[in-house]
């Protein structure tokens, strides 16, 4: 078994589909980004509204949710070079002297000071049991169905599944836009790089200016 087969073996994602997770137990997880809002430059009013209706949404899940927030230091450095592009092709010379004062500003300001960028997530899951060959045979553990029809049998299975989630997914959006808060759910790439980038923690840096 190669190091890679080894490895695969504690990631419990079977595949990502449609913009939902597929894991291995049959379950399904979908990924919700939110904004942030700056509640502590709100009135005291508009403070207790947005607790108001946090704290409705929260009441009205009869349903797990993951709230997780991916803290991560920013890459500075393609700023910087599109910066130094700038200086370049700038013409006038009190600009480009100001656009050179800045990017040292900018550099110093960075090497004393971790800058850190925040992304927020809600995981929003169904469960859900799929059918396997074994489990489709009954007790005796014989299926009479060919793996072609089974593997049919498990997509439908899934679809079905993704469309309660979808349910989900609307109550949690509708509850967090009425705190004013933005949400997007992840597509299948979005999806694939965030679980990328939380197994491979090294490689996983957030990059400024683009």
């Amino acid at each position: 078994m190669s190091r890679s087969q080894a490895t695969q073996e504690f990631v419990p994602i079977k595949e990502v589909r449609n913009g939902m997770i597929v894991l291995k137990d049959g379950s399904l997880r979908a990924v919700i980004m939110a904004s942030s809002i700056n509640f502590a430059l709100k009135s005291s009013d508009e403070q207790g509204a947005v607790i108001y209706q946090f704290q409705n949404l929260l009441n009205s899940l009869d349903f797990p949710i993951q709230i997780y927030i991916q803290s991560r230091r920013l890459d500075i450095r393609p700023y910087l070079a599109q910066l130094k592009e700038r200086e370049a092709i700038q013409t006038n010379e009190l600009l480009r002297v100001q656009t050179r004062e800045y990017i040292q500003f900018i550099k110093q300001f960075t090497d004393s000071t971790n800058i850190m960028s925040k992304s927020f997530f809600l995981v929003v899951p169904y469960q859900g049991a799929l059918l396997t060959t074994k489990s489709a045979g009954g007790f005796f553990g014989k299926s009479k169905k060919t793996k072609e029809e089974q593997e049919l049998q498990n997509n439908e299975t899934i679809d079905e599944l993704i469309g309660q989630l979808e349910q989900r997914l609307q109550v949690v959006e509708q509850g967090l836009s009425r705190t004013g808060v933005r949400t997007v759910r992840l597509g299948s790439e979005e999806l694939i790089e965030l679980y990328y980038k939380l197994f491979n923690p090294s490689e996983a840096t957030d990059t400024a200016g683009q």
